[in-house]
């Protein structure tokens, strides 16, 4: 890429830790959360610069949280502070549920490039579909693994953190 102003990154995985419930989307508090998330980012910040690397405020929501039930799409963005950094950094994530998971698409760029990613995000999306009894509407409660965590956990990060992975995953998808 020669205009790296311009050029962004889409980091797409795969968690396959289960069924993830989106029974609490509708009930989630996402101000809230934001307001928790910042609340730790100091002591998570003091374990990242232990580690030489910079600090990371989180700003806000670029673009708030909202689940999309009809197909089981997870959407928020963060606006990120890299302690030096020129320019703030948007993480757009988005998460698709599965039958047994889920995948995740992080796109990484800019503040100034937020409208063109929301833009050319569904492009990628485009591109991702579970396979037929693969979907999300396929899960079988009798047989399926569920998830130890639910929508919410998936926004706020809870599952690294629980995992002792946070500062690490963090420094690493941001």
């Amino acid at each position: 890429l020669t205009d790296s102003k311009n050029s962004w990154v889409v980091v797409i995985s795969y968690s396959s830790d289960g069924y993830v419930s989106d029974k609490e989307a509708s009930t989630i508090d996402y101000d809230k959360m934001m307001r928790e998330m910042k609340e730790s980012e100091h002591d998570v910040n003091v374990e990242r610069e232990k580690q030489g690397y910079p600090a990371i405020d989180l700003v806000g929501w670029a673009t708030p949280p909202h689940y999309d039930s009809s197909s089981n799409k997870l959407y928020w963005a963060k606006e990120l502070n890299f302690s030096g950094a020129h320019e703030h950094t948007l993480n757009y994530d988005i998460r698709v549920l599965g039958r047994g998971g889920y995948l995740s698409l992080n796109a990484v760029a800019g503040m100034h490039q937020l409208a063109m990613v929301r833009d050319k995000m569904p492009d990628v999306l485009a591109m991702t579909e579970f396979d037929s009894g693969q979907r999300y509407s396929d899960f079988d409660s009798s047989t399926d693994k569920v998830a130890a965590y639910g929508i919410g956990a998936l926004v706020a990060g809870a599952i690294a953190a629980k995992a002792g992975l946070f500062a690490k995953l963090f420094v690493l998808l941001l």
